[in-house]
């Protein structure tokens, strides 16, 4: 058995799968080392993939090469476009999924995937270069086994140092029903790394067959349900499964708030940093103390199992606190729970110690990707996973670094706010954390990212040629719009049935299409010559989708991409990697500790860092010559 590889990735989470798949479809010799290999990509917490800003990461990775779209496609049981009521921008696909066909697919995946190498155990060292102590040379596992490589990817997850809490009660962890991991944090942490501490937290896991449906409110997926993959060889879900509404009460909250001087979160017990945007439900009851209820999510986690998950229930309470509030909702009177939520503490390292191609600072050949640079959420994690894959094979063959900018994706968004601002509660991405987000839409993930998938190699031929076909698709139908003019006597129904303006004379179609009331498909119902080319030419919905995008916020698209391209020149502005801050005595005290401190590659990157001001970028500006 070989002992020596191009790349190891340590974990078999979100960020681990994606990591290898990436570096061994690139070509490298790729092991990857996880604790339980019936786990793979496990869905700790919410058995859904996608949601704001989330699903276009989705898109984002698929239109690169990754893998998450395609199985998320396989294993839906629901489907839903979230945000349709608003802009273009802000649309964004959810998917719930079967939690055990999703883990199993991604084994699939992995063990028919060229090049790459599975190994179970637990890593608890790693390994340096003998002649250069500041390089990764490999790992050492429990079992004793060294594995050496060029580049070592670390995807721990939250099971570095797990801690998992009940009320009073704690337990060692990566997560219920597996253990913790020990020995890397302790490595790192002598070589110089900064370690901190962060909380998560589930809910409850209810059996169905214990709940009045009756009761709740059936939310159901979409009508015409969509899919993650641009490949056309996945198809949307057809059987779709309902998730349920679920409110809280006055009297809920009162049971909840006899267990809170039993809460780790609120006697001191947990001392790590818990994420903002998913609290517990005690974190709700104290955040919002004049609120009588809450909306939570009853969610099936799967087509064969009666295991449900209660969304916006994430508590670390006594179990007993946790089962009698439950027992005091309306269809969950005899409510039976498999376990109860608890919260869950990990060590993470600040990512201001990692370049933008998630490489260390310290230690050449080392990344870090996934809730170790303290992120949260399976869509962060494999958007991490997938670039550190793709750098540390670039790495090792003496290509250059990809860093995708905050203009071409949302995943250029998340490295960047990580590298330069660093975090200090779990990171979950957002649309409003993008200044460019109708540039970052997710029905055009595939146009700004395949081609650069193309060029690095991680695009199959296949994909590459679906990809050019729906292009020109695009194209066509956008010069046919552009044309081809529609008559008044045409239309004039449709406008009137949309409360449009008429028309009084021939217009082309984008002169109507780019009117907020009016639709394509709407324009295609009364306009024979348009129904008759997308008939003829056999036009996706997904380029009918881009398109009506395209004509209707053109006007704002231009715009974005002018101020990107100027925002773009302080990106070409390169500071010396050894360059002394200290030296520059107009730049303000804390503007040259975090620049000393964070080492930005070019003014761009510098200009984003907490605490340097504009005047600041200015001293810099006038330093170089600009």
């Amino acid at each position: 058995m070989r002992t020596q590889y191009d790349v190891i990735v340590v974990g078999g989470g979100h960020a681990g799968c994606e990591a290898a798949a990436a570096a061994a479809n690139l070509g490298s010799a790729t092991l990857l080392i996880t604790m339980d290999m019936t786990k793979f990509a496990s869905m700790s917490c919410n058995p859904a993939v996608g949601g704001v800003a989330k699903g276009q990461i989705v898109r984002e990775i698929d239109a690169l090469g990754g893998q998450m779209g395609v199985i998320t496609d396989q294993a839906t049981i629901q489907f839903r476009m979230l945000n349709l009521s608003k802009g273009a921008a802000m649309w964004s696909p959810r998917a719930q999924c079967d939690k055990a066909q999703f883990s199993a697919l991604w084994r699939q995946t992995l063990e028919n995937t060229r090049n790459l190498y599975l190994w179970q155990d637990s890593v608890v060292d790693l390994l340096f270069d003998e002649a250069d102590n500041e390089r990764i040379a490999g790992v050492r596992t429990a079992f004793g086994v060294e594995f050496k490589a060029g580049a070592v990817i670390l995807t721990n997850g939250t099971f570095l140092g797990g801690l998992m809490h009940v009320g009073r009660s704690s337990a060692e962890g990566g997560r219920a029903g597996d253990a913790a991991s020990h020995g890397v944090s302790e490595s790192l942490r002598q070589r110089g790394f900064e370690v901190g501490r962060m909380k998560t937290g589930t809910p409850v896991r209810i059996d169905a067959r214990t709940v009045n449906f009756e009761a709740l409110e059936p939310q159901y997926g979409d009508e015409k349900p969509a899919k993650f993959s641009f490949l056309p060889t996945t198809s949307p879900v057809e059987k779709q499964l309902p998730c349920f509404l679920v409110y809280t009460s006055r009297e809920v909250h009162d049971t909840l708030r006899t267990g809170f001087q039993d809460s780790p979160l609120f006697n001191g017990t947990i001392q790590g940093v818990g994420p903002r945007y998913c609290p517990s439900i005690e974190d709700k009851l104290r955040t919002f103390a004049g609120k009588d209820s809450h909306q939570l999510f009853l969610e099936p986690e799967g087509r064969d199992t009666n295991e449900y998950y209660l969304n916006g229930f994430s508590s670390s309470l006594p179990w007993q606190v946790q089962v009698a509030a439950l027992q005091q909702i309306s269809g969950m009177e005899d409510v039976h729970v498999y376990r109860p939520g608890y919260a869950i503490e990990y060590d993470y390292f600040p990512p201001t110690q990692l370049h933008h191609s998630l490489e260390t600072k310290l230690v050449k050949g080392l990344y870090f990707a996934g809730q170790i640079n303290g992120t949260t959420g399976y869509e962060e994690a494999a958007a991490q996973g997938l670039m550190a894959g793709i750098n540390a094979h670039r790495a090792l063959n003496g290509a250059e670094p990809l860093v995708l900018h905050r203009d071409q994706a949302y995943i250029g968004v998340l490295i960047d706010d990580l590298v330069t601002k660093g975090v200090d509660e779990p990171y979950r991405m957002f649309t409003s954390r993008a200044e460019y987000r109708i540039l970052l839409r997710q029905d055009n993930a595939d146009a700004r990212l395949t081609p650069i998938g193309i060029e690095i190699g991680l695009v199959t031929p296949q994909r590459a040629e679906f990809f050019e076909q729906k292009k020109s698709a695009v194209e066509s139908l956008k010069k046919f719009i552009h044309e081809q003019s529609v008559a008044p006597s045409e239309i004039s129904e449709y406008l009137n049935s949309v409360n449009s303006a008429p028309i009084n004379q021939s217009r082309k179609i984008d002169f109507v299409l780019s009117r907020g009331e009016v639709t394509l498909r709407g324009l295609i119902g009364c306009i024979a010559s348009l129904r008759k080319y997308i008939a003829e030419n056999n036009i996706s919905d997904e380029v009918l989708e881009e398109v009506e995008i395209l004509i209707k916020y053109r006007g704002y698209i231009e715009r974005e991409k002018l101020i990107a391209t100027k925002l773009h020149r302080l990106e070409n502005i390169l500071i010396p990697d050894d360059f002394d801050f200290n030296s520059l005595q107009s730049l303000t005290m804390e503007a040259r500790q975090k620049l000393t401190k964070i080492r930005p590659k070019t003014i761009g990157e510098a200009s984003r860092i907490p605490g340097v001001s504009p005047a600041d970028i200015n001293v810099l500006l006038v330093f170089f010559g600009r």
